[in-house]
């Protein structure tokens, strides 16, 4: 019977550790395919290709080769200890080694020989191999393939490893000594075929020499790879994780393509964070024409790093990009910058710097900061940095309880719009809030404090406003449920506002105001079904009270709630203004019903309707016209979701001829071969929103799978009012085990006093293997090997 003897063996705790980067290999199966490596006269010395392992089952994936190989691991030993599993039931007993194979023999003079489909555990470690010979005399090993040595409890992780191997003459702890005929396999990812392998520094260094390395997938039908690395020798240092290339040559489909005469190092399959240089990438653009960029990415030990990036373009641009990052015990920073001299602006040195900071402190505060400066309005856009047209910089400090909030800001905002002065808008802004709420007589009060301080460079009257705003508000709401199943909510509150103006005579240079008001909500949910869906139908009434606001009462200058929005969301709020400065007043019914249908194949349908009556007309000029007249538009909604991933939803306003004020639709699809996002919006002309003309506007963003490791992508944006495309996009990105692809186009039509239309061409290739690779969209380009 095979496996007749168990054998146990304890040996000193130095035996039969396993090495850095694990062996593996087993017999020829019939039929299997010949590896990438074999037939080159300069790997003569390699018989074989790896053979079908003695596991089966979920573990087991097709190598590149073509025959399938368990997941294994390597195991550092400069690296803290790693918790491991035995297999096969074998528990692991620390200095204890474990042994079984088909016949064991021990001469007198102190030799073990086991022989026979050899299994040895020790510590979680497992070698596979034809035979082991073991000289206690001198401690060597002479270990005869197939070989195969492996960590199973560390399968699957970060440290995956794998070597293969015909013959080894190793020291007993493994950590020294020859391998031959031998491949090694990093994360699953790099596989690098070597005449020899010589294991050294107490298992640290791994080196192959005459070696070839590839993280393609190579069949026999089609024994070339995508790309290749030869070299001279590679030296793997498993704890530094890199990788030490002597003269090596870069072949594409078996072509030369590059050479380097000396050494290269690179970060090995596990690596996230290590000095050096990032993949290139290849931008063309209408006004800087073709560049390059080669970041440089140095680490500042485990918690900080530098990334510097040149920037060189036919156009006689030059540009230094740099990016800091740091995390501390209690936050973290990033900082991004440039400086450019390009012919777009030849008289002057342009950049930009964006800055950001978090900390926790006591208590449960935290305190951010943002920096954001520009040298001119056109760089963030001329260098694809971002499509901010507004710029803040500050200082940001909350706390966020169950009951209470505390938050305060205070910066400077710089705006890059061509419609907007900045000495004439809003510079130095400063605000605080404070929110309290407890339980009091059935229901639940809240007390607000408010502040509000801004500043414009201006001084000439009306256009250089400067204001500041201390507010109160103390509110209570409570809801009942009646016998009939209504549910009544009742709600009170006072607010006081106490203002200060300056530099503006329309106004009174002190005001003080105060808003008591109350509030009635009836509710009548409704559910039913029909043996299939189930249905939810809420008609919704709600009466308001507060003093009616006259147009020369109390005026203060509208700073903060100039954009208004009328939704499902506040078709039952106290006010549909977004700040403090304006409120609505006066005696108001709001009005509303929501209707929504389940369906047990997973789709789910709500509509909703409302509207809001005011008692007296609001007919100032700077009110907007969703809330002028005695009532609004029509508010209707609605919304669709189904188990494909597919949402749809629609908010329209109508006016009492049933025509179209303002319409939005949202239409989105995310599948694993689909991702959709498309709206639509129109607006009427409003003057008291700052709108002169209408806005018509069409966006469309889309990424599908062409075809296994095919992704396309594009987006759009459209001005419907002008007639006129305002941004496009294509992009195409092709990923497979062994190569990434990413290639873009896209077009800028803006065309300005400060910005020219652009379009801009993106170019980037990263090969697999070197350093942790990120996810991209899609599937992943694998081909299966017929054996």
């Amino acid at each position: 019977m095979r496996r007749s003897a168990l054998f146990a063996l304890s040996l000193a705790a130095s035996a039969l550790t396993l090495a850095p980067a694990v062996a593996q290999d087993l017999s020829p199966a019939p039929g299997a395919t010949r590896p990438w490596w074999q037939g080159d006269p300069a790997y003569a010395g390699l018989a074989r290709p790896a053979l079908a392992p003695t596991e089966i089952g979920g573990l087991n994936a097709p190598n590149a080769d073509g025959t399938e190989l368990s997941r294994l691991t390597r195991a550092a030993a400069a690296r803290p200890p790693q918790v491991t599993l035995s297999g096969d039931g074998v528990e692991d007993d620390g200095g204890a080694a474990t042994l079984l194979a088909d016949r064991i023999s021990l001469s007198g003079d102190r030799t073990l020989t086991a022989s026979g489909g050899v299994v040895v555990w020790y510590q979680g470690a497992r070698l596979l191999a034809r035979q082991v010979r073991y000289d206690g005399a001198t401690g060597r090993m002479d270990i005869t393939g197939p070989i195969h040595l492996t960590r199973p409890g560390l399968a699957g992780t970060p440290d995956d490893a794998i070597i293969i191997a015909d013959q080894a003459q190793l020291s007993q702890d493994l950590r020294e000594g020859l391998v031959r005929a031998a491949r090694l396999v990093l994360a699953r990812e790099l596989q690098m075929a070597a005449r020899e392998v010589a294991l050294t520094g107490g298992g640290r260094f791994t080196t192959l020499t005459h070696v070839v390395a590839s993280s393609c997938r190579i069949c026999a039908e089609s024994p070339t790879p995508l790309w290749e690395i030869r070299a001279k020798s590679i030296v793997h240092d498993d704890l530094a994780q890199t990788l030490t290339f002597e003269r090596p040559q870069l072949r594409a489909f078996g072509v030369p393509v590059a050479a380097w005469p000396g050494t290269l190092r690179a970060p090995d399959p596990t690596v996230e964070r290590m000095t050096g240089f990032l993949r290139p990438r290849i931008r063309t653009t209408s006004g800087l024409g073709f560049g390059v960029m080669l970041p440089w990415f140095k680490t500042l030990g485990p918690h900080a790093d530098v990334t510097l990036t040149p920037y060189l373009s036919a156009s006689q641009t030059t540009t230094l990009m740099l990016r800091y990052r740091q995390a501390f015990q209690n936050g973290a920073t990033e900082w991004n910058g440039a400086v450019s001299r390009d012919d777009l602006r030849p008289d002057e040195t342009r950049g930009y710097l964006f800055g950001a900071a978090q900390w926790s402190l006591p208590r449960g505060y935290s305190l951010g900061m943002q920096l954001q400066v520009v040298s001119d309005d056109a760089y963030l856009r001329d260098y694809d940095v971002s499509d901010a047209d507004r710029l803040w910089s500050g200082l940001t400090l909350q706390r966020v309880k169950r009951d209470r909030l505390v938050w305060a800001r205070a910066g400077n905002y710089h705006s890059l719009r061509e419609d907007e002065d900045n000495s004439t808008s809003p510079a130095q802004v400063a605000e605080a809030m404070w929110v309290r709420r407890w339980q009091m007589a059935g229901g639940q009060a809240r007390l607000v404090w408010s502040a509000n301080a801004l500043r414009r460079p201006s001084t000439l009257d009306g256009v250089g406003r400067e204001t500041a705003r201390a507010s109160m508000d103390l509110d209570w709401q409570r809801n009942t449920i009646l016998p009939s199943g209504l549910v009544l909510g009742t709600a009170a509150g006072l607010g006081a506002d106490l203002y200060a103006i300056r530099d503006d005579d329309a106004f009174d240079d002190t005001v003080l105001r105060t808003r008591p008001w109350v509030a009635a909500t009836l509710r009548y949910p409704l559910t039913g079904s029909d043996g299939t869906a189930s249905y939810v139908l809420e008609p919704v009434a709600q009466l308001i009270w507060s003093p009616q606001r006259h147009r020369h009462d109390d005026a203060v200058p509208n700073e903060d709630s100039r954009q208004v929005e009328f939704d499902e969301g506040n078709l039952f709020a106290l006010s549909r203004y977004p700040g403090w400065d304006e409120r609505e007043t006066g005696l108001r019914a709001n009005l509303g019903v929501t209707w929504t249908r389940f369906d047990p194949a997973g789709w789910s349908l709500s509509l909703a309707a409302g509207r809001i009556w005011h008692a007296d007309a609001d007919d100032r000029p700077e009110t907007p016209k969703l809330l002028r007249g005695t009532r609004s538009d029509w508010l209707v909604a609605g919304h669709y979701s189904d188990a494909s991933g597919l949402n749809l939803a629609n908010r329209a306003l109508l006016n009492d001829d049933l025509r179209l004020t303002r319409d939005e639709l949202r239409i989105g699809w995310a599948r694993p071969e689909l991702e959709l996002s498309l709206g639509y919006l129109w607006m009427q002309a409003d003057e008291s929103e700052g709108r002169a003309r209408e806005l018509s506007e069409l966006t469309g963003e889309v990424g599908w799978q062409l075809a296994p490791g095919w992704w396309g992508s594009a987006y759009a944006r459209h001005d419907l009012a002008a007639s006129r495309a305002q941004k496009a996009g294509l992009g195409v990105a092709y990923r497979n085990e062994c190569i990434t692809v990413e290639a873009a186009v896209s077009r800028r039509f803006t065309d300005t006093a400060e910005l020219n239309p652009e379009t801009d061409f993106d170019l980037s290739v990263r090969l697999g293997g070197f350093g942790a690779q990120p996810d991209g969209k899609g599937t992943v380009a694998r081909r299966a090997c017929m054996r």
